[in-house]
C-alpha cells in the first residue's frame, strides 16, 4: 500500500507537511517513499490527496 506522485506535480509543497509519517520528500517533483507510506489508513485516508491542488497523487496499484 502506497501513494505516488505523478509528473503533473507543480512542487507547491502543500503535501509534505500533511504526511503524518514524513514520507514525502521535495525535489523537481515531490516523491513519496513507498516503504514508509501507509495511505494514512489509521487517519481516515490519504491526507496528501486531500490537499493536492492539481490531483497528482494516486494510489499505487500492485
Amino acid at each position: 500500500m502506497a501513494m505516488y506522485i505523478t509528473e503533473e506535480c507543480i512542487a507547491c509543497g502543500v503535501c509534505e507537511p500533511e504526511c503524518p509519517r514524513g514520507c514525502i520528500s521535495p525535489g523537481d517533483i515531490y516523491v513519496i517513499d513507498a516503504e514508509c507510506c501507509t495511505e494514512c489508513v489509521d487517519e481516515g485516508g490519504p491526507k496528501c490527496v486531500e490537499v493536492c491542488p492539481v490531483d497528482c497523487i494516486h494510489k499505487k496499484e500492485d
